[in-house]
């Protein structure tokens, strides 16, 4: 079983080098492709201001953070490494949420999350779509992801788009899948290429009775022995 976690954050701006922080960060867990239902979220209180232009983004006011945990807060760096695992991350410009991650793991002595952890959803489609445009938005658009849930850049919202677009770059998905329901295990299946399962609700027969016999007389006195529908069980 591969299990992978989808992972989005936002922050107060650009790089953590600069001062910019943590603001919010949220994961979702696929396994095999196939998403769990299981998620993370929390709220983070950047112990600084957030620039307007970043509020403008996320919607996510000074204010509105203040009094939320901090990152060395057990409840979010514990619960977060805890959600993760030994998991690879899937993120859309994967640099961004590493150094942002890394950052904060490395200002209270953890261990960072190495480079070869994370797949990069924009890579991906930079390969896949070479010259075309490949923000989130651009690949939902593209494959027909709704984005009406999403006003602002919630990294819950986002993440969860970001799972339906890394499952089309993998081949695509049930159009009815719902990554936020219990039942999303059941909700997509996966089925590598060349390879068969019977369905597990086999369709109803078409052919009448009088078709099925008038078939049989044909195999029985045009082709006789060389029928390979008899031979095959067919």
């Amino acid at each position: 079983m591969v299990r992978q976690i989808v992972l989005d954050t936002e922050t107060t701006g650009f790089d953590p080098l600069n001062g910019d922080r943590l603001v919010e960060v949220a994961c979702l867990e696929i396994q095999d492709l196939v998403p769990t239902g299981r998620s993370f979220h929390r709220y983070i209180d950047p112990c600084r201001d957030v620039p307007a232009g970043a509020e403008k983004v996320h919607g996510l006011s000074a204010a509105f953070l203040r009094g939320k945990p901090k990152f060395d807060d057990p409840d979010i760096v514990d619960a977060l490494l805890d959600f993760i695992g030994d998991a690879h991350i899937v993120a859309h410009n994967a640099s961004f949420d590493r150094n942002f991650v890394n950052w904060e793991l490395q200002q209270i002595g953890r261990a960072v999350l190495h480079e070869s952890r994370w797949i990069d959803t924009l890579a991906m489609a930079r390969t896949r779509f070479p010259g075309a445009h490949c923000s989130l938005d651009a690949l939902c658009k593209r494959f027909k992801i709704s984005l009406a849930e999403r006003d602002k850049h919630g990294a819950l919202i986002d993440a969860r788009l970001l799972a339906e677009v890394y499952l089309e770059l993998h081949g695509g998905r049930e159009r009815g899948l719902d990554l936020g329901g219990a039942s999303a295990p059941e909700a997509i299946s996966v089925v590598a290429a060349g390879s068969y399962v019977a369905r597990p609700r086999p369709l109803a027969p078409l052919l009448t009775e009088a078709e099925r016999a008038a078939h049989a007389v044909f195999l029985e006195t045009a082709l006789k022995d060389k029928s390979l529908w008899s031979k095959l069980g067919g």
